[in-house]
């Protein structure tokens, strides 16, 4: 690279990153989610703002040579895999006996009816980028279902939730169904893979995604644990940030070689440093989140505002139709579980309308089916906007409760 070609690289990341910033400060400080402040500030940068005021200026700064788009598609992915990565390692589903039937049930509502709604409903949308009909199923399917964590954790921190049974339960109920769907996820991607395998090649993918998920969870801590006893091996807390990003690259190295989905291989990487002694690893796992979510994810998100084009790619047909679809099963299934469960009808909504909030999980599923070729321009768009709207809404109800006496902190 010459050095114009590098100054255009770096001054394309500083102003991604500036932008992700300063969007998601501002949206903070107007109580609503980071992470669609940081895709705003892309979309002010991308084709639906800079782009129609300034083309030739947009085009200079973000494909001004040959490689530039490929420097950026780096960070783009190692963004997202750091996000799953630090999702991973903050999935610990755990709560009182007492609750275990409420959380069945919102485990049930939130993932059964939603997804077969999707899978269903999955051949009146376009599939216009020629996907395998079973793939392309699948991802609608978890485009309905979906929670985001990172989002409602968010939330409930700055309402000052976080430590009350209905956070709790929203909370393990959102981690449970993610890990199924993510799981589900992989699967379509392998699938994607093998458009023209047989049933056989099929059902070599299913099995190949199950068998390394629970290799890396089960085994590969035990044989960690074992190798550090046999060994008397302590490193301290700066090489520990060292070898736990090894295993997340390690992981999605290994995942990709065996065309299992790559997230999904982040994610594994997390759940399995979760498995780890708390004490010896939360230093590490603190800085890597600090590094993640305040460098790389914000870039992250800033690239997925890049990547929209609402002249170009916006179907308000196929939006709206997705959204209230979606969100009416999710809310109404969710709602109506934890009605039978034993909570009166307004719990259950709080309980559904929280749930419905995709958020970051939402997005790395677009961005995902997106670059896998399972979905197109269109319903990426689509999926992106049902994201951002439904946490928007889980923000603003929660906050509106609260001011309404809710007892939410209970």
């Amino acid at each position: 690279m010459s050095n114009p070609e590098l100054s255009q690289f770096f001054l394309s990341l500083v102003l991604l990153l500036s932008a992700a910033l300063a969007c998601g400060h501002g949206f903070a400080r107007l109580g609503m989610p980071r992470v669609i402040g940081e895709i705003c500030g892309g979309l002010l940068l991308g084709p639906s703002a800079l782009g129609l005021v300034a083309p030739e200026l947009h085009t200079w700064l973000f494909r001004g040579f040959a490689a530039q788009e490929t420097l950026l598609s780096a960070f783009y992915w190692l963004g997202m895999c750091l996000l799953m990565f630090t999702a991973g390692f903050n999935l610990s589903p755990s709560l009182a006996r007492e609750d275990r039937r409420m959380l069945a049930a919102l485990v049930a509502g939130g993932l059964v009816p939603p997804f077969a709604l999707g899978w269903f409903a999955a051949p009146l949308l376009p599939n216009s980028a020629g996907a395998d009909p079973t793939a392309f199923a699948l991802v609608v399917a978890i485009a309905a279902s979906v929670t985001s964590i990172p989002v409602i954790s968010r939330i409930f921190m700055e309402l000052g939730l976080m430590d009350g049974r209905f956070a709790k339960l929203t909370l393990a109920a959102a981690a449970l169904q993610d890990l199924v769907l993510w799981v589900v996820l992989a699967i379509a991607t392998s699938i994607q893979v093998r458009h023209d395998a047989d049933i056989t090649g099929l059902g070599g993918a299913v099995a190949m995604t199950l068998v390394f998920a629970l290799v890396s969870v089960l085994l590969l801590p035990t044989l960690a644990h074992l190798a550090s006893r046999l060994t008397a091996w302590r490193p301290g807390e700066a090489p520990l940030l060292g070898y736990a990003m090894l295993l997340c690259l390690a992981f999605v190295a290994t995942a990709s070689l065996l065309e299992v989905n790559l997230i999904f291989g982040a994610l594994l990487a997390g759940l399995v440093i979760a498995r780890f002694p708390a004490k010896r690893f939360e230093a590490a796992k603190t800085r890597i989140a600090d590094m993640s979510l305040w460098f790389f994810v914000p870039i992250y998100f800033a690239l997925v505002g890049l990547k929209i084009d609402l002249p170009g790619d916006f179907a308000l047909g196929v939006t709206l139709a997705f959204l209230a679809l979606s969100s009416v099963a999710k809310i109404g299934f969710v709602a109506g579980a934890a009605r039978l469960a034993g909570a009166d009808g307004g719990r259950g909504l709080d309980f559904g309308i929280a749930m419905n909030a995709r958020g970051g999980p939402g997005i790395v599923l677009a961005s995902v089916a997106h670059a896998a070729g399972i979905i197109d321009a269109t319903l990426f768009v689509a999926f992106v906007l049902a994201s951002i709207l439904t946490s928007l809404a889980a923000g603003t109800w929660l906050r509106r409760r609260l001011a309404k006496g809710a007892a939410l902190a209970a």
